[in-house]
């Protein structure tokens, strides 16, 4: 194409944040959801542009002397729908916060933040332009080096937005989800650079996905090299034994920030898992998968109990997500194309049934002034519309079927089970769990006696800004539920093309051997 649509689609909200920090105050949130807007239309574009056959790819030299590019796409499924998800949240998001970044953290910190009081709203939407913009870029490049770059460079916006925009613990949480983050790029850096010496010595230095993925990566050279990767992707997924940041940054986030960190930001720990793991690594990710399956067990089982016993609101809802990458990764490193279609599904729709439930959270508890769902009781007959939507986006969140999760989970846990029936039985579980915990956390906050302190701080429902906010999520866990079959055929090639890269087939069922 004759304009660089990818490299536009990822620049513009970076410099729609540069340009927010120079415009009045008075118009800053107006500019900062008409770029995330603009930026939303350029997606359309995209996807439109893939669907009807383009190959869109931008490759520019960057520095030739070590085999760095500007690389973006070829585009395909699994960065299509992450770019779809990224470009969708970002004005519900500004939406939501609309009349909340105003105050410091939108009700949820204690007075004294001079960071958010210097920045206010303006600083908020830049931040969140930023992030958004950081993200696109690296969900399109298929350059290691620039996607390490990116993959740390969206860390700052997040650092800021939770430490200047948060509860009365936000700079503790902050700095833990920073020190978490930092800690996994740094050892993903010693990888990167595995990889430059290794193309290298075959004679042609490059960072590119194709390149790389042409050279013998195998061996104890690939293991370790694949170790580097892994374990940033598994912080940022976040899977069980580096997950203990992400209660502590959703709690002390606002729910804007929360939806956008586990609905966005943590989607590259998986999608880094499928684009550079598996496809640079194939050998190693075998060598891998017993123990990467034991710790998706873990983590699905573990985040569905600490979200039953959770008492917290936002921490239940980021324990619930824990358990969800659970099942990701288990479709992930199940190696079957199924689980695989399953696992990107459940990427996108993950992230719209975790928004709406951290949204509809955020709410309520900026209505009654607490987090704990001790708190809580008989919302529903003071604010019904508040309480359905709580339960529309809670059967969400565990997979109802007709709703959106339902499809992804359940590709996700046949694929497993045609090769691991195993892991898929033990990994059912958790669907019951998940419905204790969304069962048990909707009756304890909504059903039962009205208490006088809900009576007085929850005695108004939501209001039209509110509705809409949800509105587009709503729709598409409803339409992505019932209407799967476009989204699954643009996902599936891309699952099927990294099977057959890594030289793996799809196990036969039974009766189809019988068949033939």
């Amino acid at each position: 194409m004759s304009i660089p649509i990818l490299s536009v689609l990822g620049l513009l909200p970076l410099v729609g944040a540069a340009v927010l920090m120079a415009v009045p105050r008075t118009a800053a949130k107006a500019v900062g959801l008409a770029v995330s807007l603009l930026t939303l239309v350029l997606a359309g574009v995209v996807a439109v542009q893939h669907l009807s056959g383009v190959e869109l790819a931008e490759q520019v030299p960057w520095i030739p002397t070590i085999g760095a590019w500007w690389a973006l796409g070829p585009v395909d499924g699994l960065s299509l729908s992450m770019v779809a998800l990224t470009a969708v949240l970002t004005p519900v998001v500004l939406v939501a916060a609309w009349r909340d970044e105003d105050r410091l953290g939108g009700g949820f910190a204690s007075p004294g933040g001079p960071a958010a009081h210097r920045w206010g709203a303006r600083g908020f939407f830049a931040l969140v332009l930023a992030l958004e913009g950081f993200a696109l870029l690296a969900f399109l490049t298929t350059d290691v080096l620039l996607f390490f770059l990116l993959f740390d460079a969206i860390l700052l916006p997040m650092y800021f937005l939770i430490g200047a925009y948060g509860g009365p613990r936000r700079r503790r949480a902050a700095s833990r989800f920073l020190i978490f983050a930092l800690g996994g790029g740094l050892i993903m850096l010693a990888s990167v650079i595995g990889c430059y010496v290794v193309s290298s010595r075959a004679g042609q230095p490059s960072f590119l996905v194709a390149d790389l993925a042409a050279l013998d990566l195998g061996g104890d050279v690939g293991r370790w090299l694949f170790a580097g990767f892994f374990i940033a992707f598994a912080v940022k997924a976040p899977m069980v034994g580096v997950h203990s940041w992400l209660p502590d940054a959703a709690e002390e986030s606002s729910p804007a920030v929360a939806t956008l960190l586990v609905g966005v930001l943590d989607k590259l720990g998986t999608f880094g898992m499928i684009r550079f793991c598996l496809q640079l690594f194939p050998e190693a990710s075998l060598w891998a998968t017993p123990v990467v399956l034991v710790l998706a067990l873990v983590s699905i089982l573990y985040g569905a109990l600490a979200a039953i016993g959770s008492k917290d609101l936002m921490r239940l809802v980021a324990f619930t997500s824990i358990s969800h990458f659970g099942f990701i990764v288990l479709g992930i490193f199940a190696w079957t194309s199924q689980s695989m279609t399953g696992s990107i599904f459940y990427m996108l729709n993950h992230g719209f049934s975790t928004a709406a439930l951290f949204l509809v959270v955020g709410f309520l508890v900026k209505r009654r002034g607490s987090r704990s769902v001790d708190d809580f009781g008989g919302v529903q007959k003071s604010a019904p519309v508040l309480a359905g939507l709580l339960l529309f986006a809670g059967l969400s969140s565990l997979a109802l079927p007709g709703l959106s999760s339902f499809v992804s989970e359940f590709l996700v846990l046949s694929g497993t089970f045609s090769r691991y029936p195993a892991v898929a039985a033990v990994a059912t579980l958790g669907i019951v769990l998940a419905a204790l915990y969304i069962l048990l956390m909707y009756q304890r906050t909504m059903t039962g006696p009205v208490t006088q302190v809900v009576r007085q701080r929850v005695s108004r429902d939501l209001d039209g800004r509110e509705r809409w906010t949800l509105a587009p999520l709503v729709l598409l866990v409803l339409l992505l539920g019932v209407v799967p079959a476009p989204v699954l055929d643009v996902i599936a090639p891309t699952a099927t093309a990294t099977l057959q890269q890594a030289g793996v087939a799809d196990p036969h069922a039974p009766l189809a051997e019988e068949a033939n």
